[in-house]
């Protein structure tokens, strides 16, 4: 049985009609068209499909949209600030800290979430923040150092 919902996605109002069971990465991938996130072991394992839900890291491959409805959802296509990146995505830049770059976004929305929470991290806060992103070209240390630079990054007003 479908159900209509409302979706705030990157500061966007959107109805979707679909089953209430359907993941989140499959309506902001087919139906939004935002296919910066990306779909790894939908299992909610890997973190490619990391987005943020009220500022709070979720793996998209396995939430329901029923969960993600009426509340703000970012992507990595939200992070941009006209032609401004994100300070993150800018230290991710900076250090690079990918190789292949498909777990990325992931990371980056992940990073997004830890720093909000934790703005200094040590690099075991680091390591234990990122748990469960999974990068298969092992980049984890230039991750680390990347974090770390966006940690010390000054803070753009009104983005964190």
């Amino acid at each position: 049985m479908e159900a209509t919902f409302t979706l705030s996605v990157n500061g966007r109002q959107h109805l979707v009609t679909t089953d209430p069971q359907r993941p989140l990465l499959d309506v902001l991938r087919e139906d939004l068209q935002l296919t910066g996130t990306k779909y790894g072991c939908g299992e909610a394992r890997c973190g490619a499909c990391s987005v943020l839900v009220d500022g709070k890291r979720v793996f998209s491959c396995r939430t329901p949209i029923e969960n993600a409805a009426d509340k703000t959802i970012l992507t990595i296509e939200g992070l941009v600030d006209g032609d401004k990146l994100h300070p993150v995505q800018e230290a991710f830049l900076a250090e690079n800290a990918f190789q292949c770059a498909y777990c990325t976004s992931g990371m980056i929305m992940a990073a997004i979430a830890l720093l909000a929470d934790k703005p200094h991290p040590s690099d075991a806060e680091i390591v234990a923040g990122m748990n469960r992103n999974i990068c298969r070209c092992c980049s984890y240390p230039k991750i680390t150092s990347a974090i770390r630079r966006a940690a010390d990054a000054p803070v753009v007003a009104g983005r964190s």
